[in-house]
Protein backbone atom coordinates (compact mmCIF):
# COMPACT_ATOMS: atom_id res chain seq x y z
CA UNK A 1 0.00 0.00 0.00
CA UNK A 2 1.45 3.41 -0.94
CA UNK A 3 2.04 6.05 1.70
CA UNK A 4 -0.92 8.33 2.40
CA UNK A 5 -0.78 12.01 3.32
CA UNK A 6 -3.12 14.17 5.40
CA UNK A 7 -3.03 17.85 6.34
CA UNK A 8 -4.91 18.41 9.61
CA UNK A 9 -5.76 21.88 10.96
CA UNK A 10 -4.73 21.90 14.62
CA UNK A 11 -5.11 25.37 16.12
CA UNK A 12 -7.47 28.21 15.36
CA UNK A 13 -7.47 31.98 15.56
CA UNK A 14 -10.34 34.39 16.24
CA UNK A 15 -9.31 36.39 13.19
CA UNK A 16 -6.47 36.37 10.65
CA UNK A 17 -4.97 39.55 12.06
CA UNK A 18 -4.54 37.89 15.46
CA UNK A 19 -1.33 36.38 14.08
CA UNK A 20 -0.41 39.14 11.63
CA UNK A 21 -2.04 37.25 8.80
CA UNK A 22 -0.41 33.90 9.58
CA UNK A 23 -3.77 32.09 9.51
CA UNK A 24 -6.04 30.89 6.71
CA UNK A 25 -9.79 31.00 6.27
CA UNK A 26 -10.86 27.38 6.54
CA UNK A 27 -13.05 26.18 3.65
CA UNK A 28 -14.26 29.70 2.95
CA UNK A 29 -16.14 29.83 6.25
CA UNK A 30 -15.95 31.83 9.47
CA UNK A 31 -13.12 29.87 11.09
CA UNK A 32 -9.41 30.67 10.79
CA UNK A 33 -6.77 27.96 11.16
CA UNK A 34 -3.18 28.72 12.11
CA UNK A 35 -1.20 25.52 12.71
CA UNK A 36 -1.38 22.34 10.68
CA UNK A 37 -0.07 18.81 11.08
CA UNK A 38 1.32 17.23 7.92
CA UNK A 39 0.89 13.50 8.48
CA UNK A 40 2.23 10.50 6.56
CA UNK A 41 0.66 7.09 7.10
CA UNK A 42 2.22 3.82 5.98
CA UNK A 43 0.53 0.41 6.26
CA UNK A 44 -2.12 1.82 8.57
CA UNK A 45 0.24 3.56 10.98
CA UNK A 46 1.37 7.18 11.23
CA UNK A 47 5.10 7.24 10.53
CA UNK A 48 5.82 10.97 10.16
CA UNK A 49 4.24 14.15 11.49
CA UNK A 50 5.45 17.70 10.95
CA UNK A 51 3.97 21.00 12.10
CA UNK A 52 3.52 24.04 9.92
CA UNK A 53 1.78 27.40 9.76
CA UNK A 54 0.54 29.21 6.69
CA UNK A 55 3.94 30.92 6.45
CA UNK A 56 5.99 27.74 6.76
CA UNK A 57 3.89 25.10 5.06
CA UNK A 58 5.46 25.55 1.63
CA UNK A 59 8.83 24.65 3.10
CA UNK A 60 7.37 21.65 4.93
CA UNK A 61 5.60 20.35 1.81
CA UNK A 62 8.79 20.79 -0.20
CA UNK A 63 10.47 18.21 2.05
CA UNK A 64 7.90 15.51 1.24
CA UNK A 65 8.69 12.59 -1.08
CA UNK A 66 7.96 13.45 -4.69
CA UNK A 67 5.08 10.98 -4.93
CA UNK A 68 3.20 12.78 -2.14
CA UNK A 69 3.71 16.28 -3.53
CA UNK A 70 0.59 16.49 -5.75
CA UNK A 71 -1.71 15.22 -3.00
CA UNK A 72 -0.17 17.63 -0.50
CA UNK A 73 -0.71 20.59 -2.82
CA UNK A 74 -4.28 19.48 -3.51
CA UNK A 75 -5.14 19.14 0.18
CA UNK A 76 -3.58 22.50 1.04
CA UNK A 77 -5.64 24.14 -1.71
CA UNK A 78 -8.77 22.28 -0.54
CA UNK A 79 -8.41 23.57 3.00
CA UNK A 80 -8.52 27.14 1.69
CA UNK A 81 -11.25 26.52 -0.90
CA UNK A 82 -14.36 28.72 -0.77
CA UNK A 83 -17.31 26.61 -1.88
CA UNK A 84 -19.96 28.12 -4.14
CA UNK A 85 -23.55 28.30 -2.89
CA UNK A 86 -25.98 25.45 -3.45
CA UNK A 87 -28.65 26.47 -5.93
CA UNK A 88 -31.76 24.49 -4.95
CA UNK A 89 -34.52 25.56 -7.26
CA UNK A 90 -35.35 29.14 -6.37
CA UNK A 91 -33.40 28.92 -3.11
CA UNK A 92 -29.72 29.77 -2.79
CA UNK A 93 -27.93 28.19 0.18
CA UNK A 94 -24.67 29.96 0.96
CA UNK A 95 -21.85 27.83 2.29
CA UNK A 96 -19.76 30.60 3.85
CA UNK A 97 -21.50 30.05 7.20
CA UNK A 98 -23.10 27.01 8.89
CA UNK A 99 -26.54 26.14 7.54
CA UNK A 100 -29.13 24.07 9.38
CA UNK A 101 -30.88 21.08 7.81
CA UNK A 102 -34.02 20.00 9.66
CA UNK A 103 -34.78 16.28 10.03
CA UNK A 104 -38.25 15.05 9.08
CA UNK A 105 -38.69 11.30 9.58
CA UNK A 106 -41.85 9.72 8.18
CA UNK A 107 -41.14 6.30 9.67
CA UNK A 108 -42.82 4.15 12.33
CA UNK A 109 -39.61 3.52 14.28
CA UNK A 110 -37.56 6.70 14.32
CA UNK A 111 -35.41 7.07 17.42
CA UNK A 112 -36.50 10.68 17.79
CA UNK A 113 -40.18 11.04 16.94
CA UNK A 114 -41.55 7.49 17.31
CA UNK A 115 -43.63 7.59 14.15
CA UNK A 116 -45.36 10.88 14.95
CA UNK A 117 -45.44 11.92 11.28
CA UNK A 118 -46.07 8.53 9.66
CA UNK A 119 -49.10 8.42 7.33
CA UNK A 120 -49.97 12.02 8.16
CA UNK A 121 -48.57 14.26 5.41
CA UNK A 122 -50.42 17.30 6.73
CA UNK A 123 -48.87 16.97 10.19
CA UNK A 124 -45.46 16.29 8.68
CA UNK A 125 -45.75 19.35 6.47
CA UNK A 126 -46.78 21.52 9.42
CA UNK A 127 -43.66 20.37 11.28
CA UNK A 128 -41.54 21.15 8.22
CA UNK A 129 -43.07 24.62 8.08
CA UNK A 130 -42.14 25.16 11.72
CA UNK A 131 -38.55 24.17 11.00
CA UNK A 132 -38.32 26.49 8.00
CA UNK A 133 -39.81 29.34 10.02
CA UNK A 134 -37.25 28.62 12.74
CA UNK A 135 -34.42 29.00 10.24
CA UNK A 136 -33.83 25.63 8.58
CA UNK A 137 -32.28 26.15 5.16
CA UNK A 138 -33.16 22.60 4.05
CA UNK A 139 -35.68 19.97 5.17
CA UNK A 140 -34.36 16.40 4.95
CA UNK A 141 -37.19 13.89 4.46
CA UNK A 142 -36.63 10.17 5.02
CA UNK A 143 -38.91 7.14 5.03
CA UNK A 144 -36.56 4.44 6.34
CA UNK A 145 -34.90 4.19 9.73
CA UNK A 146 -31.19 3.33 9.56
CA UNK A 147 -30.54 3.05 13.28
CA UNK A 148 -28.71 -0.11 14.46
CA UNK A 149 -30.96 -3.16 14.26
CA UNK A 150 -33.65 -1.56 12.09
CA UNK A 151 -35.19 -3.66 9.32
CA UNK A 152 -34.96 -2.70 5.66
CA UNK A 153 -38.08 -1.05 4.25
CA UNK A 154 -39.89 -2.21 1.13
CA UNK A 155 -39.46 0.29 -1.66
CA UNK A 156 -43.22 0.71 -2.11
CA UNK A 157 -43.69 1.64 1.53
CA UNK A 158 -40.85 4.14 1.37
CA UNK A 159 -42.37 5.78 -1.71
CA UNK A 160 -45.77 5.98 -0.04
CA UNK A 161 -44.26 7.64 3.02
CA UNK A 162 -41.90 10.09 1.35
CA UNK A 163 -43.43 11.39 -1.87
CA UNK A 164 -46.59 13.08 -0.49
CA UNK A 165 -44.55 14.93 2.13
CA UNK A 166 -41.93 16.03 -0.39
CA UNK A 167 -44.69 17.37 -2.63
CA UNK A 168 -46.24 19.41 0.16
CA UNK A 169 -42.93 20.74 1.46
CA UNK A 170 -41.74 21.73 -2.01
CA UNK A 171 -45.08 23.38 -2.73
CA UNK A 172 -44.70 25.62 0.31
CA UNK A 173 -41.29 26.73 -0.96
CA UNK A 174 -38.97 24.67 1.24
CA UNK A 175 -35.64 23.40 -0.06
CA UNK A 176 -35.95 19.63 0.30
CA UNK A 177 -33.48 16.77 0.38
CA UNK A 178 -34.54 13.13 0.17
CA UNK A 179 -32.88 10.74 2.60
CA UNK A 180 -32.91 7.46 0.67
CA UNK A 181 -30.60 4.79 -0.73
CA UNK A 182 -33.03 3.57 -3.43
CA UNK A 183 -32.95 5.12 -6.92
CA UNK A 184 -36.72 4.73 -7.45
CA UNK A 185 -37.36 6.77 -4.30
CA UNK A 186 -34.74 9.32 -5.30
CA UNK A 187 -36.35 9.69 -8.73
CA UNK A 188 -39.90 10.03 -7.38
CA UNK A 189 -38.80 12.51 -4.71
CA UNK A 190 -36.93 14.70 -7.19
CA UNK A 191 -39.98 14.63 -9.48
CA UNK A 192 -42.05 15.75 -6.48
CA UNK A 193 -39.75 18.72 -5.86
CA UNK A 194 -36.74 17.53 -3.84
CA UNK A 195 -33.43 19.17 -4.75
CA UNK A 196 -30.77 17.08 -2.96
CA UNK A 197 -30.07 13.34 -2.73
CA UNK A 198 -28.89 12.29 0.74
CA UNK A 199 -27.70 8.67 0.56
CA UNK A 200 -26.43 7.09 3.76
CA UNK A 201 -24.91 4.27 1.69
CA UNK A 202 -22.93 6.71 -0.49
CA UNK A 203 -24.65 5.34 -3.63
CA UNK A 204 -23.50 1.77 -2.90
CA UNK A 205 -26.79 0.13 -1.89
CA UNK A 206 -28.15 -0.11 -5.44
CA UNK A 207 -25.88 -0.20 -8.50
CA UNK A 208 -28.35 2.05 -10.34
CA UNK A 209 -28.05 4.88 -7.82
CA UNK A 210 -24.81 6.33 -9.12
CA UNK A 211 -26.05 6.50 -12.71
CA UNK A 212 -29.32 8.12 -11.64
CA UNK A 213 -27.63 10.64 -9.35
CA UNK A 214 -25.25 11.65 -12.13
CA UNK A 215 -28.08 12.09 -14.62
CA UNK A 216 -30.17 14.10 -12.15
CA UNK A 217 -27.72 16.97 -11.94
CA UNK A 218 -28.59 17.44 -8.25
CA UNK A 219 -26.23 17.76 -5.27
CA UNK A 220 -25.49 14.43 -3.60
CA UNK A 221 -24.57 13.78 0.04
CA UNK A 222 -22.30 10.74 0.49
CA UNK A 223 -22.08 9.39 4.03
CA UNK A 224 -19.52 7.02 5.51
CA UNK A 225 -20.91 3.73 6.76
CA UNK A 226 -18.84 0.54 6.97
CA UNK A 227 -21.64 -1.89 6.01
CA UNK A 228 -22.36 -2.60 2.36
CA UNK A 229 -25.68 -4.48 2.59
CA UNK A 230 -28.86 -3.71 4.49
CA UNK A 231 -26.91 -3.30 7.74
CA UNK A 232 -24.88 -0.14 7.33
CA UNK A 233 -23.35 -0.61 10.78
CA UNK A 234 -21.74 -3.98 9.98
CA UNK A 235 -18.11 -4.79 9.23
CA UNK A 236 -16.71 -1.95 11.32
CA UNK A 237 -13.03 -2.21 12.12
CA UNK A 238 -10.56 0.64 11.99
CA UNK A 239 -6.80 0.91 12.20
CA UNK A 240 -7.27 4.64 12.77
CA UNK A 241 -10.92 5.68 12.58
CA UNK A 242 -10.22 9.29 11.54
CA UNK A 243 -7.79 8.48 8.75
CA UNK A 244 -9.73 5.39 7.64
CA UNK A 245 -12.94 7.42 7.29
CA UNK A 246 -10.98 10.13 5.45
CA UNK A 247 -9.65 7.59 2.96
CA UNK A 248 -13.09 6.00 2.55
CA UNK A 249 -14.72 9.35 1.82
CA UNK A 250 -11.96 10.23 -0.64
CA UNK A 251 -12.69 6.98 -2.49
CA UNK A 252 -16.44 7.65 -2.40
CA UNK A 253 -15.88 11.13 -3.82
CA UNK A 254 -13.66 9.79 -6.59
CA UNK A 255 -16.13 7.03 -7.44
CA UNK A 256 -18.95 9.57 -7.70
CA UNK A 257 -16.91 11.86 -9.95
CA UNK A 258 -15.79 8.95 -12.13
CA UNK A 259 -19.47 7.98 -12.42
CA UNK A 260 -20.40 11.35 -13.88
CA UNK A 261 -21.32 13.46 -10.85
CA UNK A 262 -19.84 16.94 -11.03
CA UNK A 263 -17.36 17.30 -8.18
CA UNK A 264 -18.88 20.60 -7.08
CA UNK A 265 -22.13 18.73 -6.37
CA UNK A 266 -20.59 16.23 -3.93
CA UNK A 267 -21.11 16.78 -0.17
CA UNK A 268 -19.45 14.47 2.34
CA UNK A 269 -20.65 13.23 5.74
CA UNK A 270 -18.35 11.31 8.16
CA UNK A 271 -21.31 9.26 9.37
CA UNK A 272 -21.33 9.86 13.11
CA UNK A 273 -22.95 6.87 14.81
CA UNK A 274 -22.82 4.49 11.85
CA UNK A 275 -20.68 1.47 12.72
CA UNK A 276 -18.70 3.45 15.25
CA UNK A 277 -18.09 3.23 18.99
CA UNK A 278 -18.36 6.17 21.35
CA UNK A 279 -14.58 6.57 21.17
CA UNK A 280 -14.72 6.48 17.37
CA UNK A 281 -17.42 9.15 17.25
CA UNK A 282 -15.57 11.46 19.63
CA UNK A 283 -12.36 11.06 17.64
CA UNK A 284 -14.19 12.03 14.46
CA UNK A 285 -15.87 15.02 16.10
CA UNK A 286 -12.52 16.29 17.34
CA UNK A 287 -10.96 15.80 13.90
CA UNK A 288 -13.71 17.38 11.78
CA UNK A 289 -11.48 20.18 10.38
CA UNK A 290 -9.29 17.55 8.70
CA UNK A 291 -12.11 16.54 6.36
CA UNK A 292 -12.00 19.91 4.60
CA UNK A 293 -8.80 18.63 3.00
CA UNK A 294 -11.08 16.46 0.84
CA UNK A 295 -12.22 19.60 -0.95
CA UNK A 296 -15.99 19.14 -0.55
CA UNK A 297 -18.65 20.79 1.62
CA UNK A 298 -19.26 18.80 4.79
CA UNK A 299 -22.46 17.68 6.50
CA UNK A 300 -22.56 16.72 10.18
CA UNK A 301 -25.41 14.53 11.41
CA UNK A 302 -24.81 14.09 15.15
CA UNK A 303 -28.16 15.27 16.53
CA UNK A 304 -29.64 13.06 19.28
CA UNK A 305 -27.14 10.28 18.53
CA UNK A 306 -26.45 7.49 21.01
CA UNK A 307 -23.09 9.00 21.87
CA UNK A 308 -24.92 11.86 23.58
CA UNK A 309 -26.89 9.41 25.66
CA UNK A 310 -23.72 7.53 26.55
CA UNK A 311 -22.20 10.75 27.86
CA UNK A 312 -25.30 11.81 29.79
CA UNK A 313 -26.46 8.89 31.94
CA UNK A 314 -28.24 7.23 29.00
CA UNK A 315 -30.62 10.12 28.45
CA UNK A 316 -33.33 9.11 25.95
CA UNK A 317 -33.32 10.63 22.47
CA UNK A 318 -35.89 13.32 23.24
CA UNK A 319 -33.77 14.56 26.15
CA UNK A 320 -30.53 15.07 24.21
CA UNK A 321 -31.00 18.71 23.23
CA UNK A 322 -28.01 20.04 25.16
CA UNK A 323 -25.67 17.41 23.78
CA UNK A 324 -27.00 17.91 20.26
CA UNK A 325 -26.32 21.65 20.42
CA UNK A 326 -22.83 20.93 21.83
CA UNK A 327 -22.10 18.68 18.85
CA UNK A 328 -23.53 21.29 16.47
CA UNK A 329 -21.29 23.97 17.96
CA UNK A 330 -18.31 21.65 17.55
CA UNK A 331 -19.26 21.41 13.89
CA UNK A 332 -19.50 25.19 13.61
CA UNK A 333 -16.05 25.61 15.16
CA UNK A 334 -14.78 23.14 12.55
CA UNK A 335 -16.33 25.20 9.69
CA UNK A 336 -18.79 22.44 8.77
CA UNK A 337 -21.23 23.86 6.24
CA UNK A 338 -24.38 21.79 6.90
CA UNK A 339 -25.74 20.68 10.29
CA UNK A 340 -28.45 18.03 10.14
CA UNK A 341 -30.52 18.40 13.32
CA UNK A 342 -33.86 17.60 14.93
CA UNK A 343 -34.02 20.70 17.12
CA UNK A 344 -33.92 23.46 14.54
CA UNK A 345 -34.95 26.46 16.64
CA UNK A 346 -32.31 25.87 19.32
CA UNK A 347 -29.56 25.06 16.84
CA UNK A 348 -30.30 28.14 14.72
CA UNK A 349 -30.24 30.30 17.85
CA UNK A 350 -26.88 28.81 18.83
CA UNK A 351 -25.61 29.36 15.28
CA UNK A 352 -26.71 32.99 15.27
CA UNK A 353 -25.01 33.72 18.59
CA UNK A 354 -21.89 31.88 17.41
CA UNK A 355 -21.90 33.90 14.21
CA UNK A 356 -22.22 37.13 16.19
CA UNK A 357 -19.15 36.15 18.17
CA UNK A 358 -17.25 35.33 14.99
CA UNK A 359 -18.20 38.63 13.36
CA UNK A 360 -17.15 40.57 16.46
CA UNK A 361 -13.81 38.74 16.56
CA UNK A 362 -12.89 40.23 13.19
CA UNK A 363 -12.33 43.50 15.04
CA UNK A 364 -9.10 43.05 16.96
CA UNK A 365 -9.81 44.60 20.37
CA UNK A 366 -6.10 45.00 21.05
CA UNK A 367 -5.84 47.39 18.07
CA UNK A 368 -8.55 49.76 19.31
CA UNK A 369 -7.58 53.16 20.70
CA UNK A 370 -7.17 56.82 19.86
Amino acid sequence: MPDRLYIQPLTFAPSPQAFAGDAVRLAGGMVYAREFAVIIRRDGSVVERALATAETIDAVLAQLPDELGPEAEAQWANLRMAHPPLQLGERTIRLDQPQVMGVLNVTPDSMSDGGEFLDDPDKATAHAAQMVEAGAAIVDIGGESTRPGSAAVWEGDELKRVVPVVERCAAMGAAVSVDSRRPAVMEAALAAGAQIINDVSALRHDPRSLEFAAASGKPVILMHAPGEGDDLHADAGYANVVLDVFDWLAAARDRAVAGGIERARVILDPGIGFGKTLADNLALMNALPLFHALGQPLLLGASRKRSIGALSNEAPAHKRLGGSVAFALTGMQAAVQLLRVHDVYDTVQARNVWRGLRDAALTDFSALGD
